[in-house]
């Protein structure tokens, strides 16, 4: 089997997420906890997950702080799991996720799921990428701008369109 290269020390941010998301089981695993699954026979019966791949994904969740280890709300000797602050914050990667799927993964008309408010029961609005001044912004027109050492946040940065071609 091949060893796991952790991206947790490498500067992109997208990467470092990717070490603590990035598997499909831990994402359906977030996914199943804003769904209100707190338990692990129900995220193992919902997912059809093996337990020990759940066990481990679950205490890497928890070591990595996106889910927390509680007491049962129900008194009952079983713990449970919630979202910490940190696992909250991945709602809108969760949503971004699902409105790629609905979009480039589902024929037309195919039936399936979709993301209401709770006291309207209307779907919600598309995610978008706003600049400062709330103008919309196409993914052309944004860079990543790299901060090296002491210069961070200062102007001793090197941007980078997104369509560049060359490696990072």
């Amino acid at each position: 089997m091949v060893k796991r290269v952790s991206l947790g020390a490498v500067e992109c941010p997208v990467a470092r997420a990717l070490d603590v998301i990035g598997d499909w089981w831990s994402l359906l695993i977030i996914r199943d906890a804003f769904d209100g699954i707190s338990r692990f026979s129900r995220f193992q019966k919902n997912l059809g997950i093996a337990k020990g791949m759940l066990t481990a994904r679950l205490q890497e969740l928890v070591r990595r702080g996106v889910l927390e280890v509680r007491p049962a709300s129900d008194g009952s000797a079983y713990q449970e799991y919630a979202l910490t602050p940190k696992g909250r914050d991945l709602f809108k990667v969760l949503v971004a996720l699902r409105q790629w799927g609905e979009d480039h993964l589902y024929a037309p008309g195919e039936p399936h799921s979709t993301l209401v408010e709770t006291t309207t029961g209307e779907p919600v609005s598309r995610l978008e990428l706003r600049s400062r001044n709330g103008v919309d912004l196409a993914w052309s027109e944004t860079a990543v701008r790299k901060h090296h050492g002491s210069n961070a946040g200062r102007g001793g940065s090197t941007g980078k369109r997104h369509n560049d071609t060359r490696s990072p």
